[in-house]
């Protein structure tokens, strides 16, 4: 009779990483987390709020990071694994991704995480900082976006493909909305439709 050792295993607490703006959050993003958690069976998803995107950098229409926090914070309300990330308001600027991975591997050992992208970032990844050394290191996740091309260069690694609800809504359709003075209830949480005035 041959004897197993046994150790004390535990799983990772596995968590996707859903970066961005959010100027404003809207439904479409609140269905991806909710699709990603089954799709990649996680335990959670991170709304990770960027308070200077490299890629936004002197953009004039950016809602200040603390209100778009505290909307992606009340959006997300009710939602359980969804939760609202002001992570980044605490590393150096901008927030490459890079970056924040490496502090979230140091601050959370118990923690794996995968990136969640947009096929329209996916395509562009080859100029992300370090983006050879997070394909190589890190599960990526990508979502297609409407009109964008989810196709990049960099090879390898384990970056799967997950289709979302297609909802044909982005931030800044419900910006110009709002300035507009057109009704956006439909395409945000309700729990926000008070929080919008930075927006309009």
């Amino acid at each position: 009779m041959s004897h197993v050792a046994t150790e004390d295993f535990r799983m990772k607490h596995k968590v996707g990483l859903f970066g961005g703006s959010f100027n404003p959050i809207h439904n479409g993003h609140i269905a991806i987390g909710r699709t990603m958690l089954n799709a990649l069976s996680l335990d959670e998803v991170w709304y990770m709020v960027s308070p200077e995107n490299p890629w936004k950098r002197g953009a004039d229409d950016l809602a200040p990071e603390e209100v778009r926090y505290a909307t992606v914070k009340a959006a997300l309300m009710g939602e359980g694994r969804l939760v609202a990330s002001d992570y980044e308001f605490h590393l150096p600027r901008p927030s490459y991704t890079w970056n924040t991975l490496q502090h979230l591997e140091h601050d959370y050992p118990d923690h794996s995480f995968v990136l969640i992208i947009g096929g329209d970032n996916w395509a562009r990844f080859p100029q992300w900082a370090h983006a050879e050394e997070i394909v190589q290191h890190y599960e990526i996740a990508v979502f297609p976006r409407s009109g964008a091309d989810s196709g990049a260069s960099i090879q390898g690694g384990r970056v799967s493909i997950v289709n979302v609800p297609r909802i044909d809504v982005t931030s800044t359709q419900i910006r110009r909305m709002l300035r507009n003075g057109e009704d956006v209830s439909g395409l945000v949480p309700e729990s926000i439709l008070g929080m919008l005035a930075p927006w309009m």
